[in-house]
């Protein structure tokens, strides 16, 4: 009964660890060898080495997941962040026919300006490849040098002083 105990000790501390790692267990010395090494204290066997190096490689891993986890996370709040910031324009383009098309650009711009209170260069970007874009290319200088002299005179007449200031 003794020796039944004894060599299913001794199994068990064969066998290792119940966790995945130690499933398959290396053994690269003969039985004699590894009771000599386990019997010193001074060097550990090749499997408790093996078996250490395996539980800190699975940690590692663990942790690199959980790494990734979090900035995937991080990435996600950033670009929900950077979406709560983005303004969504809806413009319907209609057809119109105009005996003075610089003037009609003119108050659909600014109407579009004012009505989304666009001021960020990104969106006025948008805009004005969105007029491009809807309209025929003969009227893009026309687009242009309407979108110029609207942005110039709603924001560049803000930022800089009066000169006739007393």
């Amino acid at each position: 009964m003794q020796n039944s105990k004894a060599a299913a000790a001794k199994k068990q501390k064969l066998k290792g660890c119940s966790a995945l790692c130690c499933s398959c267990r290396l053994s690269v010395s003969s039985s004699s060898e590894e009771a000599e090494s386990s019997s010193s204290i001074r060097y550990p066997t090749i499997s408790s080495l093996t078996h250490a190096m395996v539980q800190e490689r699975l940690d590692k891993m663990i942790r690199e997941r959980e790494e990734a986890k979090n900035e995937e996370m991080r990435r996600r709040r950033r670009r929900a962040e950077r979406d709560e910031k983005t303004k969504f324009i809806v413009m319907i383009a209609m057809e119109k026919s105009s005996y003075d098309p610089r003037e009609d650009f003119r108050e659909s711009i600014e109407q579009m300006i004012i009505a989304n209170r666009i001021c960020d260069p990104k969106d006025l970007r948008r805009l004005l490849n969105y007029y491009v874009s809807m309209n025929a290319e003969e009227y893009r200088g026309v687009i242009l040098e309407v979108f110029h002299q609207v942005c110039t005179a709603f924001f560049l007449s803000c930022k800089q002083p009066s000169s006739h200031q007393v």
